[in-house]
């Protein structure tokens, strides 16, 4: 068993009584073959509530499935997912059926990998869209996703070597959002749009620390 343990806080409280913002707890293992974790998460340090996510996976099969869930005076599932992949004439192509139990919403996710192009449909009752990601060279990628809302974003992701990366998303009328990941940092800039203009800026950053 596995057990792994972290909080997150927030550095510019003067409160000390407030300075976590989440805290969490994770146990993994492994049982016949299948990773089995779960894994538990509190708002700040009131322990009355919390957010569960139980995860089974299998490499061999190449299927996962996730139960995301809450637990405090009674135990209730929120979300489930399951995810199957296989090989199918050199592709890589995952079916990924979802359900929303709090919104009664069911989707599917349909993905294909093959030679540094990626396509994704995503299909529900209400909605659809598609998202095609191509690997232009060793330090670009460019994605575009278009619904059939008529909701369409540009991502561009800027490899900076070592793990380090710039990434802009682009969604007309809506908003551009940067994020720069730096060897443990990661900055998020968000800059929503009125029309062509930038209504404002957002900003935050978060850095990993292992113990």
């Amino acid at each position: 068993m596995d057990l792994e343990y972290g909080l997150e806080a927030d550095a510019r409280v003067t409160d000390l009584a407030s300075l976590p913002k989440n805290i969490w707890g994770k146990a993994s293992t492994k049982v016949a073959g299948w990773g089995v974790s779960a894994r538990a998460e509190f708002a700040g340090t009131d322990f009355r509530q919390a957010n569960v996510d139980l995860d089974t996976s299998n490499k061999d099969a190449d299927l996962s499935v996730n139960i995301a869930a809450s637990a405090g005076r009674g135990f209730k599932v929120n979300k489930v997912q399951a995810i199957k992949g296989m090989e199918v004439d050199g592709a890589h192509v995952t079916v990924n059926p979802r359900y929303n139990l709090d919104t009664n919403v069911a989707d599917v996710v349909v993905a294909f990998s093959k030679d540094g192009t990626d396509v994704e449909l995503t299909a529900s009752q209400g909605n659809q869209s598609v998202k095609i990601s191509r690997q232009v060279d060793s330090e670009n990628r460019l994605t575009p996703t278009i619904a059939s809302s008529g909701a369409v974003s540009l991502e561009w992701e800027r490899s900076l070597g070592n793990g380090n990366s710039l990434t802009t998303t682009v969604k007309p009328n809506e908003s551009v959002d940067l994020q720069w990941k730096d060897a443990g940092w990661t900055a998020n800039i968000n800059m929503p749009l009125d029309g062509a203009n930038i209504a404002g800026t957002n900003v935050s950053i978060k850095r990993e620390l292992s113990f």
